[in-house]
């Protein structure tokens, strides 16, 4: 459940919160049950980010119920901390799985946890097991504007590959040369 590190880039949000007196039970600490509050919050900041909130998600004719919600509580956070939340990204291709990390005023890890979302296609009034094309369109889209390396801002991607289809070696994809970089016979 911790916030993964991959070699891919992933997308991320981060918000900071106060712990209010109606959130927190006679000890003076949040209640269980504020926490899904919590991730419901920075996860709309990520999905916001992307482009694709919960309401471009329903112009879309698609609604992403929670299917899963797994929380581990490590200390509490009381009232009138200063929280910080923080929500990863971690699948997007056939559902929406987010990891999460909350921490309390000390910066101290409080709580870690994961969520899953389904994509519901409206129209349909059905379950997808892909989800949309615009919601992965808007993530690759973000991921290139955030991720950029030197070398693709050179014109060349981390795999060798300029952006005009040729390799380094001025090779077309296909292991042809380029036009401009042929020799007269």
């Amino acid at each position: 459940m911790p916030v993964a590190e991959t070699a891919e880039p992933q997308l991320s949000a981060e918000i900071e919160f106060s712990v209010e007196f109606y959130e927190v039970d006679m000890m003076e600490i949040v209640w269980h049950g504020n926490y899904a509050k919590y991730l419901e919050q920075v996860r709309c900041a990520l999905l916001d980010d992307i482009g694709y909130g919960y309401l471009a998600m329903r112009d879309s004719g698609f609604v992403f119920p929670v299917t899963n919600l797994s929380l581990k509580f490590i200390r509490p956070l009381r009232f009138g901390d200063k929280a910080r939340a923080k929500a990863v990204l971690e699948e997007y291709e056939n559902r929406l799985r987010i990891s999460y990390e909350l921490f309390n005023a000390q910066g101290e890890l409080a709580a870690k946890g994961v969520t899953t979302q389904m994509a519901f296609e409206l129209s349909k009034n059905e379950s997808r097991f892909v989800c949309p094309p615009l919601l992965i369109q808007k993530v690759e889209a973000r991921k290139a504007k955030l991720f950029k390396t030197p070398r693709e801002e050179t014109g060349h991607n981390t795999t060798g590959h300029n952006t005009t289809g040729q390799n380094i070696t001025g090779q077309n994809i296909t292991g042809e040369r380029a036009e401009h970089d042929k020799t007269p016979p």
